[in-house]
């Protein structure tokens, strides 16, 4: 089995994140991540809250609070968010840890040292209101490229060209909305022309294997077409401190820099927590990145692309010493380039981008107060924006919810359930099958590695789509083996057979939906006699930072006692009771009320 690593987009703690975060990067890594380890891998799920940055600055002062103190806030609200929504990581974080801190000095000093971070001047733009450094992201204008509008001053999404602020026609400051003025000061760049052959090579080899998503290889190779150096480092006080910079307080390294190297802190953290508690080594985190058989995954949203299949990989390989000057690897050693970067497009809601200042938008947390969690995953894993934009809408939302979770998978449980607690009480034995029994049976033992091949190779909502097919086969099953007629005594044994045929199919759907569904899947796992814990959950552990002693929450959890993804025969004589429903059926007078919240009821 290998050791795999899924590397999860650290969402930025300036607010709550909303529902179009979390499908592309909260679910899909959670669908990979447990079917993974179902299928006996070694897996190491981090992230964490990313907080550096101008946008944390502005942020912190509209709200009259410190940067620290504003990420320390969403930091909490972000983490029990992304537990409730059952997300299994065996570590979130945080970037102002002081492990953080020093395993990106640690990069960052031999990039340097390699020769790949280079000294040169660079135009910075200050919003003449605030006096603030803007980051790239914080300038809008049109491309000078493709005349594309709302291009931003680092990329244009329309012509996926990267661009410098200062390149922009009629640039503009969204914090204020005045035009930037522009100085001159020294940065250091990451020079990514000494790379690029490098760069060009790795993308070469992951396009061979055919398994990156057409979107994201064919964006990746055209990053190359016009690769320069990209500075690394920013006229701001909050950040971490660059060395050899120590006496420019108000120079810290760019928060894009940072926040990739937290996959890396991350597994470090874990490791040395793990150590701290007796259960394993300091070093064990080099299992899942100095091995070179071991795997790595990345999951996020479109435009975190060219942070991960260009800037990463670029950083990794100039730490390596693997570029066009040479060098030698630091004290991590060599480190893994990413096996797939795996991006998702964007989610809309109701035909309109999402923006929370225009209240377009619908966090996670209220999301969840009112609605079931897996029924958000439902939606995000058979209609989410996995290789292309889609669009959230209430009245999908309601329908999918109803037609397909209550009445499809919801009452296909429940009448299994149902039948078997009033006829028998407990799983009755199987007699001879019949060819319907056997069909079914051999329909879902299949599914096991159709739907897994589909995971693996992330497809997931095709993956959701085909367990749904023998939810409706299992369905059908029933009808044409109509149990509820099976009255005579002369009868019983075959209606005991019909529903032991029928639990089983049940069960072994259960263990591949609970990818998807870990809640339903655990309240399932208890209506046929199981102990409710078919999918391990995540849980909120309060910690202190290991080096300074700061308190804050991560996310962790034990997942080592998985369900393996294969048929699990039922037990004979489990008891059953009548289940109570699982799904909870919505009124479609929601609709209105939630398009009335957006403001955009007709």
């Amino acid at each position: 089995m290998s050791h795999i690593l899924s590397a999860v987009a650290w969402p930025y703690a300036n607010g709550p994140r909303h529902i179009g975060h979390v499908a592309g990067f909260g679910v899909p890594s959670d669908v990979f991540s447990r079917y993974m380890r179902m299928r006996g891998h070694d897996v190491l799920m981090v992230s964490g809250t990313d907080e550096h940055g101008t946008p944390i600055m502005v942020q912190a002062e509209a709200e009259g609070l410190s940067p620290q103190e504003l990420a320390d806030k969403n930091n909490r609200i972000i983490v029990e968010d992304l537990v409730a929504l059952g997300l299994s990581y065996d570590l979130f974080t945080r970037t102002t840890t002081v492990n953080h801190e020093e395993v990106v000095q640690e990069l960052f000093r031999i990039c340097r040292d390699n020769g790949y971070m280079v000294v040169q001047e660079m135009s910075v733009a200050i919003d003449p209101e605030t006096g603030n450094t803007l980051p790239d992201r914080y300038i809008e204008g049109t491309c000078p490229l493709c005349g594309a509008d709302g291009a931003r001053g680092d990329q244009c999404d329309a012509c996926g060209k990267q661009l410098d602020p200062q390149d922009l026609i009629n640039p503009v400051s969204k914090v204020s909305g005045k035009t930037p003025e522009f100085k001159i000061t020294e940065h250091y760049f990451l020079d990514l022309p000494a790379l690029a052959d490098s760069l060009g090579t790795w993308l070469d080899e992951v396009e061979e294997t055919g398994k990156w998503r057409p979107n994201v290889i064919s964006f990746s190779k055209h990053l190359l077409d016009d690769v320069r150096p990209r500075a690394m480092s920013r006229d701001i006080s909050w950040g971490i401190p660059i060395p050899g910079w120590e006496d420019q307080p108000n120079k810290r390294l760019y928060v894009w820099f940072d926040a990739v190297i937290g996959y890396l802190s991350a597994a470090i953290e874990w490791a040395r927590r793990r150590e701290a508690a007796g259960k394993g080594s300091a070093d064990d985190w080099r299992q899942w990145w100095n091995n070179p058989e071991a795997l790595s995954y990345y999951f996020m949203g479109k435009d975190n692309i060219v942070f991960h299949s260009q800037i990463w990989p670029a950083e990794l390989l100039a730490y390596n010493g693997k570029g066009s000057r040479g060098g030698n690897a630091g004290v991590f050693g060599e480190l893994n380039l990413p096996t797939q970067v795996v991006s998702s497009e964007f989610l809309t809601m109701e035909s309109r981008k999402f923006s929370s200042s225009k209240g377009v938008v619908i966090y996670v947390r209220d999301m969840l107060e009112r609605y079931q969690a897996d029924a958000l995953r439902y939606f995000i894993a058979i209609a989410g924006p996995e290789t292309a934009d889609s669009d959230f809408t209430w009245e999908e939302f309601v329908r999918r919810t109803n037609s397909e979770l209550v009445a499809g998978w919801g009452n296909l449980v429940s009448r299994a359930g149902a039948m078997i607690a009033k006829n028998f009480g407990e799983i009755p034995p199987a007699s001879e099958l019949e060819d319907v029994d056997r069909e079914l049976l051999a329909q879902i033992e299949a599914g096991f590695d159709t739907v897994g091949t589909l995971i693996e190779e992330h497809h997931q909502r095709a993956a959701i789509t085909e367990i749904m097919r023998l939810v409706g086969e299992t369905n059908a099953y029933v009808s044409a083996t109509e149990p509820f007629k099976l009255k005579a005594p002369e009868e019983r044994e075959r209606l005991g057979t019909v529903l032991n045929t029928l639990i089983q199919a049940v069960s072994d759907l259960n263990i591949m939906m609970s990818v998807f569904l870990p809640h339903s899947a655990n309240a399932i796992d208890a209506i046929l006699g199981g102990a409710g814990d078919i999918a391990p959950m995540p849980q909120i552990v309060e910690v202190t930072d290991l080096d300074n002693g700061k308190a804050y929450p991560i996310i962790s959890g034990d997942y080592t006692n998985v369900r393996p993804w294969e048929h699990t025969p039922v037990v004979v004589g489990t008891p059953i009771a009548k289940p109570k429903p699982v799904f909870t059926k919505l009124d479609t007078s929601i609709i209105a009320e939630e398009l009335e919240r957006l403001g955009i009821g007709g």
